[in-house]
């Protein structure tokens, strides 16, 4: 009877970090030269990924299948069936560690439905790195994942979650698409507490990182420049 294969959540950089050694453990490219079959949101950049972490493998003995939204859940269940018969299996994310606001975590469901192993490898998150250095409680915090759209939508929940941090001594975790980071911080100025705490970890661990923690009324005197950038917001009580 053959053996079941592993699931692998394989994690990646948070941007381009130049040398992938800098956030990846050697145990990564170690454990890739195993698997010769993925599940990845963009073959693309999964693809330039694995090349740039040194799989030895060519690229074209790889077989990759896509998750994202159009992906059915049927789907999903096909993805695994290379498990049962010996081969291991990896999950790429876009950025940082599969299954963490990230749709990975429904193949990571499915497996554990199907008793199929499933190994999580050391890497990057961008989440537990805003929160190591942002100075706030590190043992109740919730992640949010993106605000509302709408703008009075926005600033009614930033409003919530300032309230909550306050009520519940709880750190609150947010994110924005890069391009509209600078109108929902302008919200998060106007929203909150002149007191409040605000920390801001953009480009964690790439070259450009920035990560500091002020008062609401702080930043309000120097507003950095975030446009574009990966970034991740961060919530306190005063």
């Amino acid at each position: 009877m053959t053996e079941n294969g592993t699931l692998y959540l394989i994690p990646t950089t948070l941007g381009d970090t130049g040398e992938t050694a800098d956030v990846i453990p050697v145990k990564v490219n170690q454990i890739i030269d195993s698997i010769d079959e993925y599940i990845v949101e963009n073959e693309k950049t999964a693809r330039a990924y694995l090349k740039k972490i040194g799989i030895k493998k060519s690229l074209q003995e790889i077989v990759l299948h896509t998750l994202n939204q159009h992906t059915e859940p049927n789907e999903i269940l096909g993805y695994l069936n290379s498990i049962f018969l010996g081969k291991n299996i990896g999950i790429i994310s876009e950025a940082g560690c599969p299954g963490v606001a990230d749709p990975g975590a429904e193949v990571v469901k499915s497996a554990h439905e199907k008793n199929i192993k499933v190994v999580p490898l050391v890497g990057p998150s961008s989440i537990l790195l805003a929160l190591m250095a942002s100075g706030f409680n590190g043992q109740s915090f919730t992640f949010h994942g993106y605000l509302p759209k709408e703008r009075s939508e926005r600033i009614k929940k930033i409003k919530e979650l300032e309230k909550t941090a306050q009520q519940k001594n709880q750190t609150q975790l947010f994110i924005e698409t890069p391009y509209r980071n600078t109108h929902l911080l302008e919200d998060i100025l106007a929203g909150c507490d002149g007191r409040t705490p605000l920390c801001i970890a953009c480009d964690i661990t790439l070259p450009t990182e920035f990560i500091k923690t002020k008062s609401v009324s702080e930043w309000k005197k120097q507003i950095t420049d975030i446009n574009k950038r990966p970034a991740i917001f961060l919530l306190y009580k005063y």
